[in-house]
C-alpha cells in the first residue's frame, strides 16, 4: 500500500526535513505518527500523498512508482489518495456541497466536475458523509461562515465521500473538542474498516493515537524513533522521544507498563 525507503528531503535552504526514513504500510493498516513540533509528520506525510518529491530514496504508493509516472497517470493516482489537512484549504464563498464533491473531481470526467461545481450532482450523497459528522444541516453553507472545527470536519467529511484506498491526515483533529476529534477518528477508521483502505494520520493527542491506531511510529529530527504496535509504547520512549517539551504520559506509567492500558484521558502530551 504504501512504502517508504530511505527517503530524504533537504529543502533549498539546507534544512533536512527528513533523514533516511523507512517505512512500510500495509493495506488496511492504521498507523498513527506522533512526535514533537518539527520532527517531520507533515513532510512524511506530503511525501508520502506525492506532493513533495524527496531529494533521495524509494517511494511505492498504491503499488505504483509516483516519479516514475506520466502526468496523467500521476493525476489518477492521486485521485486514489485522500488528504485530510490540519487547516482545510477551502476557498471561503465555496458551499460545504461542492466542497464535499470536490473529493471525487479526480475521478468525474471534465465535463462532470464542472458541472458539479454549478450545480450540485449529488448533494445526497454530500449530505450523507456530512451527517456522519453531525453537519448534515451546513450542506448548502458557504464555507466562510463556519468556525475552524467545522471546516475540519467538512475537509474528514470530503475524504469519506471520496473513499480512496489511502488516507493521510495531517493533525485532522487539532481544532476539534474532545468528544467531536473522538467522533471524527471514529468515522475514518469505520471508512477504513469498510472499503479495506489503509489511514496514515499525524497526531499530538496520545490518547487518540493510543485508542485508534494499531500502530505507532515515534519521529524526531525527521528521523523513526521507534516503529512499535500500540502495546509496546513505554513511557520511557515517550519522554525520549519528546525530550525538551511537556512530558506527554502520565506518572504511573513506567518503563515496562504499557501505554495502552493507561485510561486514555491520561495521555494527551499537549
Amino acid at each position: 500500500m504504501l512504502e517508504l525507503r530511505d527517503i530524504t528531503l533537504v529543502h533549498p535552504n539546507g534544512h533536512r526535513a527528513l533523514d533516511g526514513v523507512s517505512l512500510r504500510v500495509a493495506r488496511g493498516e492504521r498507523l498513527a505518527v506522533i512526535g514533537p513540533s518539527g520532527a517531520g509528520k507533515t513532510t512524511l506525510l506530503r511525501v508520502a500523498g506525492t506532493s513533495l518529491r524527496p531529494s533521495q530514496g524509494g517511494l511505492t504508493v498504491l503499488d505504483e512508482s509516483p516519479w516514475r509516472l506520466a502526468p496523467r497517470q500521476l493525476r489518477a493516482l492521486r485521485a486514489r489518495i485522500g488528504m485530510v489537512h490540519q487547516a482545510a484549504p477551502l476557498p471561503p464563498r465555496l458551499r460545504v456541497v461542492s466542497a464535499v464533491l470536490a473529493g471525487r473531481l479526480g475521478r468525474w470526467p471534465a465535463w462532470r466536475a464542472i458541472a458539479s461545481l454549478l450545480h450540485p450532482l449529488d448533494s445526497a450523497g454530500a449530505q450523507a458523509a456530512l451527517a456522519r459528522l453531525d453537519l448534515a444541516d451546513r450542506l448548502f453553507d458557504r464555507c466562510d461562515r463556519l468556525s475552524g472545527g467545522q471546516l475540519q470536519r467538512i475537509g474528514i467529511a470530503r475524504v469519506l465521500y471520496q473513499a480512496p484506498a489511502l488516507i493521510l491526515a495531517d493533525e485532522p483533529v487539532s481544532a476539534l473538542d474532545p468528544a467531536s476529534a473522538d467522533g471524527a477518528l471514529r468515522e475514518l477508521v469505520a471508512q477504513c474498516e469498510h472499503a479495506g483502505a489503509t489511514l496514515v494520520a499525524s497526531l499530538h493527542a496520545l490518547d487518540l493515537a493510543l485508542r485508534w491506531f494499531d500502530r505507532i511510529v515515534g519521529m524526531r529530527d525527521g528521523r523513526v524513533v521507534f516503529d512499535l504496535p500500540r502495546g509496546e509504547v513505554t513511557r520511557e520512549m515517550l519522554q525520549r522521544l519528546y525530550a525538551g517539551e511537556r512530558a506527554p504520559a502520565p506518572d504511573d506509567l513506567d518503563g515496562s507498563a504499557r501505554a495502552a492500558d493507561v485510561p486514555a484521558p491520561e495521555l494527551m502530551c499537549r
